[in-house]
Formats: structure tokens, C-alpha cells, sequence
């Protein structure tokens, strides 16, 4: 099928975008197009504008923050966050999870605010930011807003972004070096049945998150929880109770339970694994430094 008739907006910045937002309150944002583009071809979707982000080059920015975290502009293309040297230095968690999303050619135009806005709850994305308690800054007419990314998303496909706001960025703070990531799809490229995203500090923090399980990607704080006894067995359990999954054609509800604890088990070893090889390089060089 082909879409329905639209008009056509490309905006030269911010403001430009959020001004054609507020005059058509049924224009849509086009920034990769690798959700919107196929729901318009099948008539879900039927925007009567479009306004593009790809020209406004302030948003495609990765910078390092001074506290020794990041911010990611919010036309980052999932490739660049897999490939981008700062990326994987300051938050390798959102450089292994986008090398999951899709196909190369998905992950060469999907960007970062995209996967965002669009909110799929078995999308990468919006669990990494929930684990790395991010913060996501979205601009509309009244000014900017900054929202925690356990605020953000609140239902399916549904976010706290107003018609007339668009996601410009994010912010990473400081990540633990201990994380840890799993997923279990189909094939490879398909949406995740379940997946697991966390980090682990040495000061005993953790924060997981799961995607695939719920109406939205969602804090396992019953698994975090549980790890205060050490053990990643009995956090698996906690995450199984937590999610609310639902039966589709390609996993039951069942099976999605099982699977995040599976999941969640995997990522906790993992994440204390690159926190103990962390630990073990900063006491290496400590004592190098004292000889």
C-alpha cells in the first residue's frame, strides 16, 4: 500500500519544527522513519505533514558531559551509537544494545529520539535510558522540558510528548562499570520476546530494566532488591513476579515470564564480571602508581 496524501516540511531548526507542529496539530515528525514510514504505507497512520528533522544538524550531536557522562542529540543514528568511540567509553550499555536493533540498514537511518517518541515496548532504547537513569529533553513552544526516563514512558506507544514537542536529546550520567545486556528474539533483527537491560556500581547500586514484559520498558526493582543477598538466581525470580506480559502469536505470557528471569540472571553475571575486571584494572594500576 502507499500512504495517504501529506504535505511536506523540512525544518531548518528546532524552532522551525515546533512552529509547523503547533500550526497542524496532525503533522508527525519525521526524523529516521523506520516506524512511521511503514504505518503510513499501511494507512495507521495518516499525518497530514511532515515535518523533517534530518536538516537540523544540532541534533545529531554526541558530546561528553564535564561529570563524565554524555549527551546525545536526538538524531544520533542507532549506527553511530554502536560505532562512536565516546559512546562506547562512556556508556557502553546503549553501544551493545543498539547493535541489536534491526538490520544494518534499519540501524543506518533509526535514531535515538525516534526510538524515543515512538516508545515500543520491546524497543532497545527507552530500557537502556531506564537503567541508566537518564534524563530525555524534549522542546516545545513553552520552552524545554526534562523529564527522568522512568517518567517518560507511560503506557503503549505512549509517552509524556506532547503533539507539539519534539525529543531533542539526552542525558547520561556517569555509568557504573559493572552492566549487562540480553535479549531473545525470533531471528536475528526482530523485536525482542523479552530482554534485560542493567549496571552495577561498586557501591552496590543496581538498576535493571526490562523490555518485551510490560506496556512499556519498566525498572525490575523487586530484582534489584533481591541482589542486596547476592544473589542473581533469586533476582531472576524477583524480575518474573514483577512483569506483566501479555500472550501474543509469538511467546505466551508464560514463556516471557521465564524468559526475564532467565534473562535477568544472565545480565547480573555479566555486569558483576566487567565490575570485578574494573575493579581488579583500577587496583592493578593503584598499586602500579605506588611503586
Amino acid at each position: 500500500m502507499k500512504p495517504a496524501a501529506f504535505s511536506y516540511e523540512r525544518a531548518r531548526n528546532v524552532d522551525e519544527a515546533i512552529s509547523a507542529l503547533a500550526r497542524d496539530p496532525d503533522a508527525k515528525i519525521l526524523a529516521g522513519g523506520q516506524s512511521l514510514v511503514p504505518m503510513m504505507n499501511m494507512r495507521l497512520a495518516r499525518p497530514s505533514r511532515l515535518v523533517d528533522l534530518n536538516g537540523i544538524r544540532e541534533l545529531a550531536a554526541i558530546a561528553a558531559a564535564a561529570d563524565g557522562g554524555l549527551t546525545l542529540g536526538a538524531m544520533v543514528r542507532h549506527t553511530e551509537l554502536t560505532t562512536s568511540s565516546l559512546v562506547r567509553e562512556r556508556a557502553p550499555l546503549i553501544a551493545a544494545a543498539a547493535a541489536h536493533i534491526g538490520h544494518r540498514a534499519i540501524r543506518n537511518r533509526g535514531t535515538l529520539g525516534g526510538s524515543i517518541a515512538h516508545a515500543d515496548p520491546a524497543a532497545e532504547l527507552p530500557a537502556v535510558l531506564l537503567a541508566l537513569d537518564a534524563t530525555i529533553v524534549v522542546a516545545g513552544p513553552a520552552g524545554r522540558r526534562r523529564f527522568a526516563a522512568g517518567a517518560f514512558f507511560v503506557g503503549l506507544l505512549t509517552t509524556e510528548l506532547a503533539q507539539d514537542e519534539i525529543v531533542v536529546g539526552v542525558e547520561i550520567p556517569p555509568s557504573p562499570p559493572g552492566w549487562g545486556f540480553a535479549e531473545l528474539t525470533r531471528r536475528a533483527g526482530d523485536f525482542a520476546i523479552a530482554g534485560v537491560a542493567g549496571v552495577l556500581g561498586h557501591d552496590g547500586l543496581a538498576r535493571l530494566a526490562g523490555f518485551g514484559v510490560d506496556d512499556r520498558p519498566i525498572r525490575l526493582r523487586g530484582a534489584e532488591a533481591a541482589l542486596a543477598s547476592g544473589d542473581a538466581r533469586a533476582a531472576g525470580g524477583a524480575a518474573a513476579g514483577e512483569a506483566h506480559p501479555a500472550d501474543d502469536v509469538h511467546a505466551s505470557a508464560e514463556y516471557r515470564r521465564h524468559l526475564v528471569s532467565v534473562l535477568t540472571e544472565a545480565v547480573v553475571n555479566d555486569a558483576r564480571e566487567r565490575l570485578a575486571h574494573a575493579h581488579g584494572g583500577a587496583r592493578a594500576a593503584s598499586e602500579a602508581a605506588a611503586r
